[in-house]
């Protein structure tokens, strides 16, 4: 009895402190409703890499409000990432589906099907690696996000954090690491092409003129005029 009367015990705590740890996670995604986020935990495992390299390597970022991103990169990464983002709740299962179909096709992971909320909830918590745990985790920032922001602001932060090459974080510092502009000026083709990079960012950082970047970049131009924007 007395062993029994301990597990229910530490089954409790383990559930309170689960708890507390959600309300931390949702303290945070309230937070940056109004202040925008200084780094992410994507930002500082990659620092922390670069650093082991050179230690006093610095990350480049440069945060830009909504409308001073060009609405081509918009148009873009809804393309390539999310079609389907101004109307969900966080979720395409459509999309999720299509990705198990493809997984077992194929015999291993080759596809997710994340929204740009849950790849947003990834790049602000939680690690690259790829667990049960982390998917549970992603899932439920996710809702966090959807009930205290407006799609406005989900693409906003999306579009300042996520990584896009060696270092590179934000729409505003991939812009002017790889064309020399401000995130203001970049026209259809150079938007198709960032938006490309998104799956694999550091790769095509060190492969820029990569066929296969080309090909992405192509097929998302005629798709970016239907991208439906917040």
């Amino acid at each position: 009895m007395t062993a029994f009367r301990w597990l229910k015990r530490g089954l409790l705590f383990l559930l309170l402190a689960l708890l507390i740890y959600q309300l931390w996670l949702f303290s945070w995604v309230l937070y940056w409703k109004w202040f925008n986020p200084d780094t992410t935990s994507f930002m500082a495992i990659r620092l922390e890499e670069l650093r082991r390299k050179q230690p006093q390597a610095q990350l480049k970022k440069q945060w830009v409000p909504y409308d001073r991103i060009s609405v081509h990169l918009k148009r873009a990464l809804i393309a390539s990432e999310d079609g389907k983002f101004a109307d969900h709740y966080g979720f395409d299962w459509e999309g999720i589906q299509h990705a198990i179909k493809r997984n077992e096709k194929r015999g291993r992971w080759v596809a997710g099907g994340s929204t740009i909320t849950q790849q947003l909830a990834k790049n602000l918590f939680l690690s690259p690696s790829r667990s049960l745990w982390r998917k549970a985790e992603e899932a439920t920032i996710t809702m966090m996000i959807e009930i205290a922001w407006d799609k406005r602001r989900t693409l906003e932060v999306y579009m300042n954090v996520i990584e896009w090459g060696n270092g590179v974080f934000g729409a505003e510092a991939a812009a002017r690491h790889y064309y020399g502009i401000s995130a203001a000026q970049l026209s259809p083709g150079q938007a198709a092409r960032l938006a490309a990079m998104v799956p694999s960012p550091r790769f095509y950082d060190r492969n820029r003129n990569t066929p296969g970047l080309e090909r992405r970049a192509s097929t998302l131009l005629p798709r970016m005029h239907s991208a439906k924007l917040p």
